[in-house]
């Protein structure tokens, strides 16, 4: 990892640190993360929550992620707030960019990487309406879009195309 993301901002918190240590989830994260994946995958409200499944890079078996979408200029987006070292995107990377999003009912998707150049507006959207993942962040809601890019490198981030 990058210098920018030597420690997760989130573990300053008790609560969080509780959830996630060393940008990986706790086992009491791991059980919130299959908890917010029903709740996602059945379509309860927010509607900007959803469940990214991808084969397993090893097992080859599905594996489901709670996620949050962010919508910049029409377009849909994923964020990885643990960054590059996060299971769904290695997954991701293994399985060709082939995915389901999971709201209620099940859509393949093609998720595409974003070049880093291009992030920092949809970091910053996805900030601003992740209440939680915002916690994972080193920028907070409302600072200038270049603050956004200067730590975009260290958090992927995928646009969703229909399958």
């Amino acid at each position: 990892m990058s210098n920018l993301r030597s420690s997760d901002p989130a573990e300053r918190g008790t609560i969080m640190r509780l959830l996630y240590r060393d940008w990986r989830p706790t086992c009491l994260g791991r059980w919130v993360n299959r908890f917010a994946c029903w709740w996602s995958g059945v379509g309860l409200p927010p509607r900007l929550q959803a469940v990214l499944e991808v084969r397993g890079r090893k097992s080859g078996r599905r594996r489901s992620s709670p996620v949050v979408i962010a919508a910049v200029e029409g377009k849909d987006y994923l964020v990885s707030m643990l960054g590059p070292g996060s299971d769904w995107v290695k997954n991701v990377e293994a399985a060709h960019d082939d995915a389901v999003i999971r709201q209620g009912r099940r859509r393949r998707v093609r998720l595409v990487a974003v070049p880093p150049e291009q992030r920092a507006a949809i970091i910053r959207e996805y900030v601003r309406i992740a209440s939680s993942g915002r916690r994972h962040f080193s920028v907070g809601v409302g600072a200038p879009l270049s603050d956004f890019e200067a730590i975009a490198e260290g958090y992927p981030v995928y646009r969703i195309h229909p399958a």
